[in-house]
């Protein structure tokens, strides 16, 4: 028997459906656009955050489907389907790809369930699972990928929601721990490097969504200690090996991002 559908609250808004106006999707309610626009009034260049999150992480998943030979993907955090979506970049020059995605908004699973494809050749999964619970993610993602073999941990945002920077940093330290060497951290997150984003990030504190927490430049790159940083090394999320075809952003982007491997 199915497990029954967890309800979808239309009433406060959610960064994965926010998010997703951003970058141009349709999944999202009315609270959540409203919040977005009243974000963007704030500070618009935080829609080149999202989009320019979206570009650094398919150059990424090139990367380490390509020349670094990963086969595995473990996305916690995903949010909404979007364009390229890690198991479509991966599957593509690995067609034998494994890529587990984990969540736990509602509307995250239901669409994960009706739009989320595999190659014949490899698997992709869904779990409802919480950053908070690392042990957990690992021990449900084991279904589905063989951790005796390297996994790429892709972090995208997500620990923002974490609001006690050791924790944060704990979360890291498990689910890398938990995968071996060979392994790589894909890791982005926003930075209070601005008055503008931290006057966009009380206003979506004060929407009574889950609160998102800026991190300073020096503790996103904590999260990366006793890895073996790639370079351009831990940099604003443009500047991570840009290629021609990614839209320039219109003015500096208040988050970094950075993909490491564990030794």
């Amino acid at each position: 028997m199915e497990a029954s559908m967890p309800e979808i609250d239309t009433t406060t808004p959610h960064s994965a459906r926010f998010w997703n106006f951003w970058v141009g999707g349709k999944d999202y309610y009315e609270v959540d656009a409203e919040i977005a626009e009243r974000i963007a009034e704030r500070w618009p260049g935080l829609i080149d955050v999202a989009r320019t999150s979206r570009y650094f992480l398919v150059r990424a998943v090139r990367h380490l489907a390509g020349e670094a030979g990963i086969r595995q993907f473990l996305d916690i955090g995903t949010g909404l389907p979007t364009v390229d979506p890690v198991h479509a970049v991966a599957q593509e020059l690995a067609p034998s790809s494994r890529v587990v995605y984990v969540d736990n908004d509602p509307l995250v699973l239901a669409h994960a369930q009706a739009r989320l494809t595999s190659s014949h050749e490899g698997r992709t999964a869904y779990l409802d699972g919480d950053v908070h619970d690392p042990r957990d993610i690992l021990s449900k993602a084991g279904e589905t990928i063989d951790f005796n073999r390297p996994v790429a941990v892709i972090l995208m945002g997500i620990l923002g929601h974490v609001a006690d920077y050791q924790e944060a940093r704990a979360i890291v330290d498990e689910l890398m721990g938990g995968v071996p060497s060979g392994s790589y951290l894909v890791l982005r997150d926003c930075t209070s490097t601005s008055d503008h984003i931290v006057a966009a990030a009380d206003a979506y504190n004060s929407s009574g969504a889950v609160p998102y927490n800026l991190r300073t430049a020096q503790e996103v790159t904590g999260f990366f200690e006793g890895l073996e940083v790639l370079e351009p090394g831990v940099v604003q999320v443009p500047d991570w090996r840009p290629e021609v075809a990614d839209p320039a952003p219109a003015s500096p982007v208040d988050a970094l991002a950075g993909v490491a491997r564990k030794p």
